[in-house]
């Protein structure tokens, strides 16, 4: 259902990962040839995952629990992300063609904070729910 809140939230997380995955596109090399690193997979499969899990979070508006664990493995996938980024930012040497350092690190922050809002309005629901039933 759209007019919830929490379905807002994760759509605008899903919106930041996919604009993480924009900011960090394939390295290109001078002669226009795709250079893969070792770690790009890695990085791209994360992002993948969280914007599938945001989706799927958001589409399962039905069952609250479901929704809520959906979002805390995309919350913990977040910070194995983030933790991949500070990691390859720490060991670069120099400046590549394609910087990795700046804005694009703190977008998986940015995610974080809005999985977080969306579970706490779940929470409130499912609380308000629990509410209504103990007054039948």
């Amino acid at each position: 259902m759209i007019q919830r809140i929490q379905t807002i939230y994760l759509i605008i997380s899903a919106m930041v990962m996919a604009s993480l995955f924009l900011w960090f596109p394939t390295v290109e090399g001078s002669n226009g040839a795709i250079i893969i690193e070792r770690n790009e997979p890695v990085v791209f499969g994360l992002v993948f995952g969280s914007i599938a899990l945001a989706i799927i979070s958001a589409l399962s508006f039905k069952i609250r629990k479901r929704q809520f664990v959906l979002n805390r493995i995309n919350i913990i996938l977040n910070f194995v992300l983030l933790g991949v980024f500070v990691y390859r930012s720490l060991t670069l040497s120099g400046e590549t063609l394609v910087s990795e350092k700046g804005i694009g690190v703190l977008l998986p922050i940015i995610s974080i904070v809005f999985l977080v809002l969306a579970n706490k309005a779940i929470k409130r629901d499912e609380d308000l729910v629990k509410s209504v039933d103990r007054l039948r």
